[in-house]
């Protein structure tokens, strides 16, 4: 694949980098005979750019221990400070020193600060965040630093404006085009030579695999060989001010799908047919999504237990494929995988309003309001009482159900 120079740094990355927030679990934890057949053959196909944060669970303990050898410099690593658990100056040096252990590496090339806005940034400000940036880069602990977005567009090219940083990661995809940085921020940051990273490229999953049927039909109409994945990939890539698309690949198939298209897509190389059909797609998909969630899991974990994005997800498929009906496939997700019949509770009706989740929510979700939507629409009167008899036969008769909704 053709890489994209980056002029602040010289550094040379690939167009498609490896997310590592969302690696195969097995039992709740990493896979990590999985995850690293997957990192590896990404890397001996391309990919030089890893990225991952100290909030990603056991990402960065489990990179460091497998890029060693070889694949230790074949890649760049992009890890990102806590900013939300920063109190004091000492703690963002606590967690800059914790993660050069856990990636067992003497300098991390790309150092961002994690999911601000001009608010957070003035937080960290008043604690020597650009003191501290100073003084990592001085002992050579990072080499270029930046920042990931989730701020609104009027306040993007203040931060830009604000240090001299080399990089920044922002949301970006054909259906977010106009949201936090926007196409114009980004066009703003490559100006002032600095690398742009895009993260959520395919809305945590929206855009490919299984889409509403008027829009798969206006992507297979265009071009029936290529995947609604490569579709969105090819969209981001398409834009020549990003450097590169971070994709949480979590099977070969994705793996497989995502390298297929940042092989044969340059900047600017989609047809005026390929956007405009784009452009349909995004239009369907609007009219159909009820709420703007990635599913990227920030807000969790919940206090009560609610499984905020598992929810959401579902609500969001009930309208996006249009289950209609009292007992539909939503309503049989909803139950098997929040409800409490294959598992433990995370349903809706649990939230108290609590609200730990709004400040952590990059799209500024009100999640406690969407809750109550959720719970509105999929929970029986009662469930407390009905779940402990329903979990004891849920398995056969989901099943059951199951095979009469999908004939």
């Amino acid at each position: 694949m053709q890489n994209r120079l980056i002029k602040k740094t010289g550094d040379e990355l690939s167009p498609l980098g490896f997310g590592a927030m969302r690696l195969p679990l097995k039992n709740g934890k990493i896979d990590r005979i999985k995850a690293k057949e997957l990192i590896y053959h990404a890397i001996d196909n391309g990919v030089n750019f890893i990225d991952t944060a100290y909030l990603y669970g056991d990402s960065e303990k489990f990179l460091g221990e497998v890029l060693q050898g070889e694949y230790k410099d074949k890649v760049k690593i992009c890890t990102k400070l806590p900013s939300i658990s920063v109190r004091k100056y000492e703690d963002m040096e606590y967690f800059l020193n914790e993660q050069l252990k856990r990636l067992q590496r003497d300098c991390i090339d790309y150092y961002l600060i994690h999911s601000v806005d001009l608010k957070t940034v003035n937080r960290l400000l008043k604690r020597g965040l650009f003191e501290f940036l100073d003084k990592a880069k001085s002992e050579g602990k990072i080499k270029h630093v930046g920042f990931s977005y989730h701020g609104v567009k009027e306040e993007f090219d203040l931060l830009i404006d604000g240090y001299d940083w080399d990089v920044v990661m922002v949301q970006y995809n054909y259906f977010d085009e106009n949201v936090q940085a926007s196409t114009e921020g980004i066009e703003y940051a490559a100006s002032k030579g600095m690398g742009v990273f895009v993260m959520e490229p395919l809305k945590g999953g929206i855009l490919a695999g299984k889409m509403p049927s008027d829009a798969e039909a206006i992507f297979k109409k265009a071009d029936s060989n290529k995947t609604t994945a490569q579709w969105a990939l090819q969209w981001v890539l398409n834009n020549r001010n990003v450097t590169c698309a971070l994709s949480g690949m979590n099977s070969m198939e994705q793996l497989e799908d995502n390298l297929a298209v940042a092989e044969v897509t340059s900047p600017m190389s989609m047809t005026f047919e390929e956007l405009e059909t784009v452009e349909l797609v995004k239009r369907v998909m609007k009219n159909a999504l009820r709420i703007n969630c990635s599913t990227c899991g920030y807000c969790m974990p919940c206090p009560q237990g609610v499984n905020i994005p598992e929810c959401l997800k579902i609500y969001n498929e009930k309208y996006l494929f249009n289950h209609k009906g009292f007992v539909n496939q939503s309503f049989m997700d909803y139950y098997q995988y929040v409800g409490g019949i294959m598992g433990n509770a995370g349903n809706a009706g649990l939230c108290n309003g609590c609200g730990k989740c709004l400040r952590k929510c990059p799209q500024k979700l009100d999640i406690v309001s969407e809750l109550k939507k959720v719970k509105k629409e999929f929970e029986l009167p009662g469930l407390k009482y009905i779940l402990p008899v329903a979990k004891g036969i849920g398995i056969p008769v989901y099943n059951q159900i199951t095979k009469l909704l999908n004939r």
